[in-house]
């Protein structure tokens, strides 16, 4: 059967490669951002995508996303919460409240957001999916990153919960938890980090690496194949886990 698929976040980065694996795995796809000239840059690569802008914070905004989507597919298979966002470098004292509430806001309240509208869809589902994107920070401390740290954990909490909640439903529910990402946003953290520490973004690179038994930041080509993966049948029995692709990093 052809999977109808709501990646988050779906016009760059992890999310843009994750819109493309389910694409050429056959699946229907529909995603959502805030930047509309992303959404429309991938329109252009990828014309069978259904593409909608949306504010994962806002309910209001959610409730007109899910809304299109039933319209769009008549229902939904797999669920991908892709949407997050880094906030800035700061040690906790220095945190502006607003920034704390900001990062809470996107990365773990509108993970439910979007999964709370989606659920009533996914138990009709002949194999409903939730895909959790955490993060390494949701298995480590990581300084100066209080509130990103903060939100990916309570990702990580959430995807147990969901996991016993709809498993009698035939739902399935896990994590993804990547380390160090190549990509423009992983240079901003470098660069970040750099400021803070008085370092260069390289040799903040370099010490990265040094945690890491595999000594190269993580393909997002990997992470999408890892999601696809999930949603299929050879996962049917996966549910409930804490899945890493950090290249074995042992700490931030």
């Amino acid at each position: 059967m052809e999977q109808r698929v709501l990646v988050t976040g779906g016009a760059s980065g992890i999310g843009r490669e994750i819109v493309r694996a389910f694409v050429e795995a056959g699946a229907k796809v529909f995603t959502c951002d805030t930047d509309g000239k992303a959404l429309d840059d991938l329109v252009k690569e990828l014309p069978q995508v259904a593409t909608a802008p949306c504010d994962v914070s806002n309910r209001q905004e959610v409730a007109r996303l899910v809304e299109a989507l039933a319209g769009a597919f008549g229902g939904l298979d797999v669920l991908v919460n892709n949407v997050g966002i880094s906030g800035p470098t700061l040690p906790v004292e220095s945190l502006d409240p607003d920034d704390w509430d900001k990062v809470v806001l996107v990365n773990l309240t509108g993970t439910f957001n979007v999964t709370r509208l989606c659920i009533p869809h996914l138990k009709k589902s002949r194999a409903g999916v939730i895909i959790n994107m955490s993060s390494v920070a949701g298995r480590f401390g990581y300084p100066n990153r209080s509130a990103y740290s903060a939100s990916k954990w309570g990702v990580v909490g959430f995807t147990k919960t969901l996991s016993m909640e709809l498993g009698g439903y035939g739902i399935r529910a896990n994590a993804i938890l990547p380390g160090a990402v190549d990509g423009p946003r992983l240079q901003l953290v470098f660069e970040g980090r750099a400021k803070l520490t008085g370092q260069t973004p390289e040799e903040v690179k370099k010490g990265i690496m040094i945690n890491q038994s595999i000594q190269s930041l993580v393909d997002p080509r990997d992470i999408a194949a890892l999601a696809v993966f999930l949603a299929s049948d050879s996962a049917k029995v996966i549910s409930g886990q804490i899945l890493p692709i950090d290249a074995d990093i042992q700490r931030l």
